[in-house]
């Protein structure tokens, strides 16, 4: 696969998938008055798998810090 930013969305596309559907049912738990709980659990949930995506990208380009979070 080409190093191009192309590229690197196609091979990264599964996780970004998984990012923005955390994120979706984050926005949708505060919404819908979901418990706090369980909105706070989606929040971290989308975080974390935001940042997985941004490590990855990052890591894809060849430019990823030598602490990743």
């Amino acid at each position: 696969m080409k190093r191009t930013l192309e590229g690197m969305a196609k091979a990264g596309e599964p996780l970004l998938r998984e990012a923005l559907e955390a994120i979706r049912a984050h926005r949708d738990a505060e919404a819908g008055g979901a418990p706090w709980e369980e909105v706070e659990r989606l929040r971290m949930l989308a975080d974390s798998l935001y940042h997985a995506v941004v490590d990855y990208q990052l890591l894809e380009a060849g430019q990823l810090p030598e602490s990743i979070h």
